[in-house]
C-alpha cells in the first residue's frame, strides 16, 4: 500500500515530467495544427538542442542556463530554415514531409552518436541540493525545471490567446486560405511558430539533459511521448496538450514505482492504446 510520502513523490515526478512533455509537444502541435504537417524530427530537435547546449557549456565554460538559452536560439533559427525549406515546399505532400522528417531524424541521431561515442554526457545541474517535505526529499533541480516550464507555458498561452500573433495562428490553423485572403502573412506566421516550437523543445531537452544523461536515443523516446500526447488530446486541441501531458506524466511517474523500467513503459503504452480505442478522436475537439 502506498504511503503519503510515496504519493507525494509520484505527484512531484508527475509535474516535472508532464511539464517537460508539454514543452516538447507544443512545437509539434503548433506545426501540426497550422500546417497539417507531422514533423517527425521534432523529438530529435529536442535531443540535438540538448547536445548543443552541452557543447556550448563544456567548450566555452558558459553557465549551463546560458548555454541552454543560446542552444534554444540556435535551434529557433534552424526552425526558420526548417519551415522554409523542409515544410513549406511540401505543405500539400504529406508523404514527402514525413520522408524529410525521417531523414532529419537519421542525420541528427547519427551526429549525436558520433559526438557521444562511448562517453556518458550530461549538462551540469541547474541547482544543487534538496528541499525536504517530511520524509521526502525533492531535488532543487526538479523544482527549477518545473518553474521554468510553467513560466514558458504561461508566456506561450499569453502569446496564443492575447496577442496579434496568437490570433493569426488561430486563423491560419482554422482556415489557411481564408487567413491568406484576410491579409495574414501565413508563411511568416508559420516560420515564427516553427522557430518558437524548436526553441522551446531545446529548452526542454536541455533541462532533461541536466537531470539525466544525454543519449542519441532521447529524441526517439520524446517523439513517442509527443505523438501519444497529441493523439490523446485530439487534432487541433492545444489546451488538451496540457491535460494529456499531465496524464502522460502521471503514467510515467506511477508505473515505475510498481514495475521494472521496461515493463512500466510497456504498461504505459498499453494504457494509452486503451484510451485511444475508447476515445479514437482524443479527449478534446478542435480548439484552434
Amino acid at each position: 500500500m502506498f504511503t503519503g510520502t510515496i504519493w507525494l513523490g509520484i505527484g512531484v515526478n508527475t509535474l516535472m515530467l508532464a511539464s517537460m512533455y508539454i514543452m516538447a509537444a507544443l512545437g509539434f502541435a503548433f506545426i501540426f495544427n497550422m500546417l497539417g504537417a507531422i514533423n517527425l524530427a521534432h523529438g530529435n530537435i529536442y535531443m540535438i538542442g540538448a547536445f548543443i547546449a552541452y557543447a556550448i557549456c563544456y567548450y566555452t565554460g558558459l553557465p549551463n542556463w546560458l548555454s541552454i538559452l543560446i542552444a534554444a536560439l540556435i535551434t529557433a533559427a534552424f526552425g526558420l530554415l526548417l519551415e522554409r525549406f523542409a515544410i513549406r515546399p511540401f505543405k500539400d505532400d504529406f508523404s514527402r514531409i514525413v520522408m524529410v522528417g525521417v531523414a532529419l531524424m537519421f542525420i541528427f541521431q547519427t551526429s549525436a552518436t558520433l559526438f557521444t561515442g562511448t562517453k556518458t554526457l550530461s549538462i551540469p545541474l541547474l541547482a544543487e541540493g534538496t528541499v525536504r517535505i517530511g520524509a521526502l526529499g525533492i531535488s532543487n533541480q526538479k523544482i527549477i525545471m518545473f518553474v521554468i516550464a510553467v513560466v514558458i507555458l504561461a508566456i506561450v498561452l499569453f502569446i496564443t490567446n492575447k496577442t496579434k500573433l496568437g490570433r493569426e495562428m488561430k486563423a491560419v490553423s482554422q482556415d489557411r486560405l481564408g487567413a491568406a485572403l484576410q491579409g495574414i502573412p501565413i508563411n511568416r506566421v508559420a516560420a515564427i511558430v516553427c522557430a518558437i516550437g524548436c526553441g522551446i523543445a531545446t529548452i526542454a531537452g536541455g533541462l532533461m539533459g541536466s537531470y539525466q544523461s544525454l543519449s542519441s536515443g532521447m529524441g526517439d523516446t520524446i517523439t513517442l511521448r509527443i505523438l501519444m500526447l497529441v493523439m490523446m488530446a485530439g487534432a487541433g486541441s492545444m489546451n488538451g496538450i496540457i491535460v494529456t501531458g499531465l496524464i502522460m506524466g502521471f503514467l510515467d511517474a506511477f508505473f515505475p514505482v510498481l514495475l521494472s523500467g521496461s515493463l512500466a513503459t510497456t504498461v504505459t503504452l498499453f494504457v494509452v492504446i486503451v484510451i485511444l480505442l475508447i476515445r479514437p478522436k482524443g479527449f478534446f475537439g478542435h480548439e484552434m
